[in-house]
């Protein structure tokens, strides 16, 4: 089996990584040949680096979607974008990395099964964005997709797409819409969402986080060791019982930031807590203001996707896979 993963020097990409080294077969079967790429070169994990090719690339530069593609990997994870905060912020950076680079590798996944037969394993990794207000109180699998940024309108674009070029028996595919994915280890990003995480982080490692919007601010969150569970077990789901909507939202916690905050003091004790310093952040609360907070994820559930249940488990997940479970400071 050929397995390649775009994006994977990002976060959730490199934990992927991890965990196929851990275990080679998690995707279905002995992997044959793993291709590596981001726009940074990726790392292989040590144990398969004689199987794996590693490079850096621009998916949205021409010929590099057909240049990958040409390998005729069995299964395709698409982990690569630019996060919602740059998306938003620039226009044709966003656009162009992630719809017009999605759209020419599934263009060149077309152009491949033209030649002789081919139908890969496409595993897409959406987001919450995609969802746009106003909101029923908790939306269930049949809410329509309205999203009212430019990052979310992307990631739609890209399911639409996946779900026609499955139905065309192009591809066989499936659309991960990731919960915000907290705690993200690593330093804070350009993600809008990026304060759900650093609220947590910095002060478990005694550091000072700043909390730009309202304590009764609620979310939908999953660890990244969810994350990872989400793609290696779309690799292996029998695709035939998700049906022509291709797109799934995942399990997750719905919680305020002051669930997030109770769960730190349980968890670690007072002291993280009083490292968090709340500066009001109006365009961070208006980018907020226009997510999804609670789902129902009947589809995803029946499917075998999980995730953790408390908050209190999210931040014990990465108190033992970043911090070698201590508490710093």
């Amino acid at each position: 089996m050929k397995v390649l993963v775009i994006g994977a020097a990002g976060m959730v990409g490199r934990k992927l990584i991890d965990r196929i080294g851990e275990e080679p077969e998690i995707l279905g079967g002995a992997i044959e040949k793993l291709f590596l790429v981001d726009v940074v070169k990726p790392d292989a994990p040590k144990n398969l680096a004689d199987i794996a090719s590693c490079k850096a690339i621009d998916l949205a530069q021409a010929g590099v979607a057909e240049e990958l593609i040409s390998e005729r990997p069995d299964i395709v994870i698409h982990l690569a974008a630019i996060v919602s905060g740059e998306a938003e912020a620039d226009f044709d950076k966003g656009y162009n990395v992630n719809m017009k680079g999605s759209y020419m590798l599934l263009e060149a996944i077309r152009a491949e099964g033209q030649k002789q037969p081919y139908k890969p394993r496409f595993i897409f990794a959406s987001s919450i964005a995609v969802f746009g207000a106003p909101f029923p109180e908790k939306i269930g699998d049949e809410f329509f997709t309205t999203p009212l940024t430019s990052y979310g309108t992307q990631k739609a674009i890209v399911e639409l797409l996946i779900s026609d070029y499955s139905r065309r028996n192009i591809l066989d595919g499936i659309g991960i819409r990731l919960p915000t994915i907290c705690i993200r280890p690593g330093k804070p990003n350009a993600a809008a969402s990026g304060f759900f995480s650093n609220i947590l982080r910095e002060p478990l490692a005694g550091e000072e986080a700043i909390l730009p919007v309202e304590d009764h601010v609620r979310h939908w969150f999953a660890s990244p060791r969810s994350a990872v569970g989400y793609f290696t077990h779309a690799a292996t789901l029998d695709l035939s019982k998700v049906g022509p909507r291709r797109n799934l939202m995942m399990p997750g916690i719905s919680a305020t930031v002051a669930d997030e905050i109770a769960a730190l003091e349980r968890v670690a004790g007072p002291k993280p807590v009083s490292l968090i310093r709340r500066v009001p952040d109006a365009d961070i609360r208006g980018i907020v203001d226009g997510w999804a907070r609670d789902f129902s994820v009947k589809r995803a559930l029946s499917l075998g996707f999980t995730a953790e249940k408390t908050f209190d488990e999210i931040i014990r997940v990465h108190i033992d896979d970043e911090l070698g479970g201590k508490i710093g400071g």
